[in-house]
């Protein structure tokens, strides 16, 4: 394929700090890339530089006669005085763009329609938007637009779940078999994982590349990893216990594309399971007893407005939890009312006496006040040491694990990146030795070497984890059940996890578009469409993967119910619980037997 755009031999350096030293790129048509690499580590540089707004200090960057760029940065550079639909479509007449189906599909996606519903209608102002809602129009924006090259500077911040697939699709439907081609950094594996045919890691001043998405690139760095020999065992660990999660998650997590699949299976030989979910909801017990927090009968108003509607919800000792939802619907109201912060309309509250919480919120102000001390020092104002996986570990080391090294340590809280100061945060909470931590939206600011450390760190910490997050990934590596709220009150449990909540709505959708009652009917013969194959087959690895976590929990049951047996009010409520997970998982073995008639061999 032509390259659209060259970089040959290109340095760049700010200040003391060397971003790019010599490296050598292209971008051909139909190409799209996927961006990683640590926060500060030079991605949105390179973007830069290859939109043509940041030059070089050396080297050559060379484009096709008249490319036409279109880039998405992390500072939005739209007008405030101007009107949404101006901002959005500009001063094309009314009739060519609502009845481009292309520029429908992205009002649709992204504002709530041809009415711009989600922003406050086509006449309402950009400057009082919110910042979210900014970035959704100036997103909408550059789609519209419909440059040859497309840059997109971490382009899921502020999207839903729904925002997240909507654009993942968008991507490749329009992109795939164009003159065109993207590059998007992002931090959000599942959207990496779909939307790119190439993975740049920017690293170290170079720009390493490989096939294929996420779990490509873990198996490609991995397979790097063990013929070079690399020696820093933390880092390698943490990889192979990556690449054995993937490995051990959907098929088609490694069909994009199926190489080296017999050096993968070597390098996990004998890798355990991230972590033991019996042992640690044994310890959890241990330290948090049998209650935690109920929420009974509760409602929350916010604005007059019921987000959640007589729920009972009671958090056990060592559950994982993730909630998804819409924006608005009520996610982080619902943990602050788990926290006690959010006072309840209705209901009650009930709190364990030993249950120690924390709860790790979207804002980074409260480390304002440690601006004058160095990393160390506010980490150390908790605690020196903690007790983690068993074992004594000191504040450095830990530290160390979520990527402050011995010289980041050092440096002032003021001088530190955004994602640097989330990890901090992360840092300050853990120290604390919290039995029940909340989460919300842990994944903003952060890249995703920091995401798999804490997640390797949490493998370990027994508590009652709760978490709020738009990052599918995330939520199937970091949970064992899952919840959403759709806006009616309700919370509701989600046997399928994010695929089952995304169903939901598209049906709820799908009532009230036709104002009755939608209903997907079972596969009665083989799909014979290629793409409907694959759909299939992803359906049937969600039906395994959420049967496989199903059998998790029966076995934690019968445990339970052995522990139990003496206390015959206990056992009879374990039993209950026994006899509700069995029904669910004969469901699902129903559906999964209906649709493998459906694939075809």
């Amino acid at each position: 394929m032509p390259n659209l755009l060259a970089c040959e031999r290109i340095s760049l350096a700010l200040g003391t700090r060397q971003l790019l030293d010599e490296v050598s790129l292209g971008v051909g048509t139909g190409d799209r890339i996927g961006v990683v690499g640590r926060n500060g580590g030079g991605k949105s540089t390179l973007l830069r530089v290859l939109a043509g707004v940041q030059g070089v200090d050396d080297g050559r960057v060379t484009r096709v006669g008249g490319l036409r760029v279109g880039m998405l940065s992390q500072d939005d550079r739209l007008d405030p005085a101007s009107t949404v639909h101006a901002a959005v479509v500009g001063d094309r007449a009314e009739h060519e763009w609502a009845a481009d189906a292309r520029v429908r599909d992205i009002l649709d996606g992204l504002l709530g329609g041809v009415g711009f519903d989600t922003v406050g209608g086509p006449d309402a102002l950009v400057g009082p938007l919110s910042g979210g809602e900014r970035r959704r129009v100036a997103l909408a924006r550059l789609l519209i637009d419909d440059p040859a090259l497309l840059l997109l500077d971490e382009p899921t911040n502020h999207l839903d779940v729904e925002g997240v697939q909507w654009l993942a699709a968008h991507l490749v439907r329009h992109r795939a078999g164009t003159s065109g081609a993207f590059a998007t950094i992002t931090h959000d594996r599942w959207f990496l994982d779909e939307i790119a045919t190439r993975t740049w890691e920017v690293v170290d001043g170079q720009v390493e590349q490989y096939d294929g998405g996420y779990a490509a690139y873990v198996l490609a760095k991995n397979e790097r990893d063990r013929m070079a020999a690399v020696t820093e065992e933390r880092r390698t660990n943490l990889l192979r216990k990556e690449l054995a999660w993937l490995r051990r998650g959907p098929p088609a997590r490694t069909s994009k594309p199926r190489f080296r699949i017999d050096a993968a299976n070597e390098l996990i030989a004998g890798e355990p399971e991230p972590r033991n979910g019996v042992e640690l909801v044994r310890f959890a017990t241990t330290r948090l007893g049998k209650d935690v927090v109920d929420l009974i009968d509760a409602t929350v108003t916010v604005d007059e407005r019921p987000l959640i509607d007589r729920q009972t919800w009671r958090l056990a000792p060592g559950e994982r939890t993730g909630i998804v939802g819409a924006n608005g619907a009520g996610k982080s109201t619902l943990l602050r009312a788990i926290e006690g912060t959010q006072p309840l309309s209705a209901g009650k509250r009930k709190q364990g006496k030993t249950v120690q919480l924390a709860m790790l919120t979207q804002e980074v102000r409260e480390l304002e006040r440690f601006d004058g001390l160095r990393v160390i020092d506010a980490i150390t104002d908790v605690k020196s040491h903690i007790m983690l996986e068993g074992k004594e570990v000191s504040a450095s080391s830990l530290a160390k694990r979520l990527g402050f090294d011995g010289g980041r340590q050092q440096v002032r809280v003021s001088q530190l990146s955004g994602g640097e100061r989330r990890r901090l945060q992360f840092l300050r909470l853990l120290m604390h030795e919290p039995n029940v931590l909340l989460l919300d939206e842990p994944t903003n600011d952060l890249d995703i070497e920091t995401l798999t450390s804490m997640e390797d760190v949490l493998d370990g910490w027994a508590g009652t984890l709760v978490v709020v997050s738009h990052d599918r990934y995330l939520l199937e590596r970091m949970c064992d059940r899952q919840v959403a709220l759709l806006g009616d009150g309700q919370i509701r449990e989600l046997p399928g996890g994010v695929h089952q909540f995304l169903e939901l709505r598209a049906a709820r959708r799908a009532r009230s578009d036709d104002g009755a009652p939608t209903r997907v009917a079972a596969p009665q013969a083989a799909r014979t469409d290629p793409a409907q194959q694959r759909e299939a087959r992803k359906d049937m690895a969600r039906l395994e993967r959420s049967m496989s976590k199903l059998a998790d929990r029966e076995q934690m049951l019968h445990d339970a119910l052995v522990s139990a047996a003496s206390d015959h009010a206990r056992a009879a409520e374990l039993d209950g619980q026994l006899r509700a997970l069995h029904a669910e998982r004969e469901e699902m073995e129903l559906s999964w037997l209906e649709i493998a008639e459906s694939v075809e061999d």
